[in-house]
């Protein structure tokens, strides 16, 4: 019994004792977690007190919270576990904070998710973020990190979403980033990245959004993304990717966002689109070199809401039951392609698509497309606000029912072949903001109803036949900034009411018309102006003084009018105008010296008026290249380049007692004694002259009144072949020196045949001196002698060129002058306005019309400033009318009808010399100019000619035949202008890039139009030259706005804030 109860006793005690122990093992384990705990809670306080220290700037006083006054849990944007109080999550998400990330957000390890977007962190990634093992939500977008992405990330195995759109960060894409397969987003969108797309990421399985867009990402789209058969969004536009889209990428049937723009790839789009990616809502291949037909399966993808296909080599027909299916559509760009075939019908589709009920965009500008607008189009969306079928091949008149279409805020006609009035029911679209009707054939008179759309921003209605007067009801805009209604037939005077549209901030263009009276006093309202333009009209009176208020003038043309009276003074107050044309008017008086003050300035223009006195030498007046004077014959003074003659001293009233006789009497004697020696050295250097004609010290002046042939042999070293500078259908052209001064002059000795040939050669030239324009080469002076083996000598004396000729700088003759002498695509077409203005000037504006008749780039030179003169103009005329021989005159006949590759093909025939035969000329130099190939290049054999080289190209192919070197030029200003950024739509397109290159393409296919239209078989159908020089200058000036548009808006555009993911 005894030994029974030790036993339980024994047990009993036992038994106290394991659970004494295990009472005590679990007392210190939890104590042992808890200090762990306390001291993980520490280390994240310490870490998010570092992160506050390397805030900088917190403007809506986030950080405030962060302090010892309440736990740190309870911190803005902190988040913890609800038990442990480790930090779980970090969101300061748009609280517009400034700093940088410190290393130690590395020692929040409990870390899952991070949100930084949308401040204004800079600095590095920190590569300790790869300590986040938990992490898996990672967003730093819209920041300005820097550097590269980080290899430690490839640790945090977690993540989910990886998203550092929008910052600066540059390198590749880390190949140890490959073991992140769980991502489900990858947003890359933004950047500076580098190199190719990693094929490895076709192995994320999850991956639902992949963004690498607009970054400088090259090579071809792997394979192998087709892989990621989830895929709901693919965007890789606005990179350098080349080849074409893998057809696996078109497999992933689930995708719903594609957008490849703005690359370089190439290929057919897919006859089965629809059909493969039938989810599809959204679809850009926009500014790529795609070519066939528009897939007709797009039928099958019924949720579609975007297609872009602008900017490609598409052709045929539009699918109009296919794409008229999709209910669902809002935008549709088809621009810059080669749809259509230049036939009646090619807008038929239109009709379709009145089934579209949604859609809001129509852009169909600058394709192929003919025949005329369909009553049908009045059945479009009353959705719509955005309608463009400008630069099409579209005749015929615009419907009545354009009316219908009431919520329209854009309608793009221009550069077609629309032809009658404008209907009256076209003022029903009162939202329309811009309205572009230029470059028809519209007539009639412009509809007073188009004061109906007073929120109008645009109106061009240029290049056209509209007659009548300016409707007072254009007065009625209340935002107008853009207003054009130049080259038309318009008479009548301008309507006050234009004067009182205060918003006018762009241009007011009303030139090249036939407006009578005076330029209202109310112009002095607008002050907001940039440029006001009407020259060549037939305004009259005196330049408003109150012109002196509009404080935003930059360009004021007022030439080519009859204003009278002189300069205003209060035109002074223009601070920040840099070009003034005034010239061809009858405006008087002396030129102000306030103009010389005016910083801005750089092109001044006073020529054919009847200016005096003595011409200021400070300002623009100090740039020989960019002030114009000629035929104001009673200037004086101003810089020597000018060659204008030395003002007369100004008389000072002399004193009393200048005229006392102590004084006066040696004075007398004194100048008695001058006189009379100046009268003997005379009659000595007048023998001396009538024993020796050769004058070997005259000056460039003294040239001006005529030269010997011996005083040119000695200027041109004996005619020396060192000094042959060009050999021309007319003769010889030699540099010169004159001696004197060293003043450098081109000499020109004529081909003649025999004695007595041009008897009047003398009167011709000084009938030719006296034509006198910017761009026509300056004849200095003539000589007519005979040489040292008696025959007849005639020779014409020019100004000297620096840059020498057109010819020269298209094709250096030496290899190394090839990078210095490469012209960029504005040099060639400010030269090629040029020579159009000359033409013009000869053929319109000289008393009897003058054929140049051999217009080639040898007879084009450049001056320091590569400013264009065309040189030969008129020789032609007396060269050839003044010959006794007849068969020299039929020689001459053929030699001087121009030269091969240039002649008019009227001219082979028997055809008179003509105007015409000028035209066809110079369409081919402009085509010579902008393709680089002469047109007897050895590719022009056969049928084939530089014209029919172009035409087969224009327009969708104008890109693959310019001068690679435009080309170059436009890669090179590229690169200069990498941070340039430009808002577009939709907002996941900037690049300004894309968009100057797009503007050159449609100069290009312009001018090339204007060249080819210029060279037409039949004369009567060429393009006069004053037309040519108005189109010419249209480009010029669109092609300018878009640069000026592109500089003013450089590092201004925020990036695609609606595709942030949260």
């Amino acid at each position: 019994m005894d030994h029974s109860c030790t036993n339980c006793k024994l047990v009993l005690f036992k038994f106290l004792h394991a659970f004494f122990l295990l009472c005590m093992s679990t007392c210190l384990e939890s104590t042992a977690l808890r200090s762990l705990t306390l001291l993980g809670n520490e280390c994240d306080r310490l870490a998010l007190l570092d992160f506050k220290k390397r805030i900088t700037a917190d403007p809506l006083d986030v950080m405030s919270s962060w302090n010892h006054s309440i736990h740190f849990c309870s911190w803005v944007g902190v988040s913890c576990h609800r038990s442990t109080k480790r930090v779980l999550m970090l969101n300061l998400e748009s609280q517009k904070l400034v700093g940088f990330i410190p290393p130690s957000v590395g020692n929040l390890t409990y870390l899952t998710g991070i949100n930084l977007g949308a401040n204004n962190f800079h600095g590095e990634i920190p590569p300790e973020m790869g300590r986040l093992q938990s992490l898996q939500y990672l967003n730093l977008s819209y920041n300005s990190f820097r550097g590269v992405i980080p290899t430690n990330l490839s640790q945090c195995t977690q993540l989910k979403v990886l998203d550092l759109q929008d910052n600066r960060i540059k390198g590749s894409i880390p190949n140890q980033l490959s073991s992140l397969l769980n991502l489900k987003y990858l947003l890359l969108y933004g950047n500076s990245l580098i190199e190719t797309i990693p094929p490895w990421i076709g192995n994320f399985s999850s991956l639902r959004f992949l963004y690498l867009g607009s970054n400088n990402l090259q090579g071809s789209i792997p394979n192998e993304l087709g892989h990621i058969t989830g895929l709901v969004e693919f965007i890789v536009e606005l990179n350098n990717l080349s080849g074409m889209v893998p057809s696996s990428i078109y497999n992933v049937s689930s995708i719903q966002i594609f957008s490849v723009a703005v690359n370089q790839l190439h290929g057919e789009l897919p006859p089965n689109l629809g059909t493969m990616l039938p989810d599809l809502v959204e679809f850009y291949c926009n500014e790529n070199k795609f070519t066939g037909n528009i897939p007709i399966s797009l039928s099958n993808a019924s949720r579609l809401q975007i297609l872009e296909f602008s900017v490609n080599g598409l052709s045929g027909t539009v699918p109009g039951e296919s794409v008229g299916s999709l209910q669902s559509l809002l935008r549709l760009t088809m621009e810059f392609n080669q749809l259509g075939n230049r036939k009646v019908g090619d807008l038929s589709f239109l009709s379709f698509l009145a089934n579209c009920t949604s859609l809001e965009l129509l852009a169909l500008s600058d394709n192929n497309f003919g025949g005329g607008i369909p009553r049908s189009i009045a059945n479009l969306s009353t959705q719509l606000n955005y309608l463009t079928l400008g630069g099409n091949f579209i005749h015929g008149s615009l419907p009545n029912d354009i009316g219908n279409l009431i919520n329209l805020t854009a309608l793009h006609l221009e550069n077609n072949h629309l032809d009658g009035s404008v209907p009256h029911e076209i003022g029903k679209l009162e939202k329309l903001e811009e309205l572009y009707l230029g470059s028809n054939e519209f007539s009639g008179s412009i509809p007073s109803s188009l004061g109906n759309m007073t929120s109008l921003l645009n109106l061009h209605m240029e290049f056209n036949r509209f007659e009548g007067n300016i409707p007072p009801s254009l007065g009625n805009y209340r935002n107008i900034l853009d207003l054009n209604i130049s080259s038309n037939n318009l008479t009548g005077t301008i309507p006050k009411t234009l004067m009182e549209l205060s918003t006018l901030s762009v241009s007011l263009d009303l030139s090249d018309n036939y407006l009578t009276g005076s330029l209202p006093l109310q112009v002095g309202d607008l002050v907001h102006l940039t440029e006001l333009n009407v020259l060549r009209n037939n305004l009259s009176g005196e330049i408003p003084s109150n012109l002196g208020s509009c404080a935003s003038l930059e360009r004021l043309y007022l030439q080519g009018n009859k204003f009278e009276g002189t300069i205003p003074q209060s035109l002074k107050d223009l601070k920040g105008l840099e070009r003034l044309d005034i010239s061809s008017n009858n405006l008087s008086g002396q030129i102000p010296e306030f103009i010389g003050k005016l910083g801005a300035l750089n092109y001044l223009n006073l020529s054919y008026n009847d200016f005096e006195g003595e011409l200021p030498k400070k300002g623009v007046f100090a740039n020989v290249s960019g002030v114009s004077i000629l035929g104001n014959h009673r200037l004086c003074g101003g810089i020597p380049q000018l060659h204008l003659p030395p003002c007369s001293p100004k008389k000072h009233h002399s004193s009393r007692g200048l005229h006392s006789p102590k004084v006066v009497i040696p004075i007398a004697c004194v100048l008695g004694i001058i006189i009379a020696l100046s009268c003997f050295f005379g009659a000595c250097s007048k023998l001396k002259k009538s024993r020796d004609r050769l004058a070997t010290s005259r000056s460039y002046k003294d040239w001006k009144l005529g030269v010997s042939y011996s005083q040119l042999v000695e200027s041109t070293n004996g005619f020396s072949v060192d000094n042959l500078i060009g050999l021309g259908s007319f003769g010889s052209v030699y540099k010169g020196v004159i001696p004197s001064d060293g003043t450098v002059v081109a000499v020109k000795v004529l081909n003649l045949q025999q004695q007595g040939a041009s008897k009047s050669f003398i009167d011709e030239c000084k009938a030719l001196r006296s034509i006198r324009h910017r761009n026509l080469l300056k004849i200095i002076t003539a000589c007519s002698s005979i040489d040292n083996q008696g025959k007849d000598f005639k020779s014409l004396v020019f100004e000297y060129m620096a840059n020498g000729s057109l010819d020269l700088m298209l094709y250096p003759r030496y290899e190394e002058e090839s990078p210095s002498k490469r012209m960029s695509f504005m040099q060639r077409l400010n030269i090629a306005i040029d020579v159009a203005s000359a033409l013009d000037y000869l053929h319109h504006h000289c008393e009897t019309a003058i054929i140049h008749c051999d217009l080639k780039p040898t007879n084009v030179l450049l001056d320091e400033d590569m400013v264009a003169h065309v040189g030969d103009f008129g020789l032609a005329r007396f060269l050839f009318e003044t010959s006794d021989d007849p068969s020299f005159s039929q020689t001459m006949s053929s030699q001087l009808k121009g030269s091969i590759g240039y002649i008019p093909p009227e001219y082979g025939t028997g055809g008179h010399v003509s105007i015409l035969g000028d035209v066809y000329s110079y369409g081919i130099l402009l085509l010579e100019m902008f393709t680089g190939k002469m047109p007897t290049d050895d590719m022009f054999k056969g049928s084939l000619s530089i014209y029919q080289f172009v035409a087969m190209a224009w327009p969708g192919h104008v890109m693959d035949i310019v001068d690679h070197s435009i080309i170059l030029d436009l890669e090179v200003d590229g690169d200069d202008n990498d941070d340039t950024v430009r808002e577009r739509t939709p907002s996941r397109r900037n690049n300004c890039g894309p968009v100057k290159a797009k503007k050159l393409k449609e100069c290009l296919v312009s001018m090339m139009h204007i060249g080819l239209s210029c060279c037409a078989m039949s004369p009567r159908e060429r393009m006069p030259m004053d037309d040519v020089v108005r189109k010419m200058s249209a480009i010029r000036d669109s092609y300018l706005n878009v640069e000026e548009d592109l500089r003013r808006t450089k590092y201004a555009a925020q990036r695609r804030k609606d595709m942030i993911i949260h």
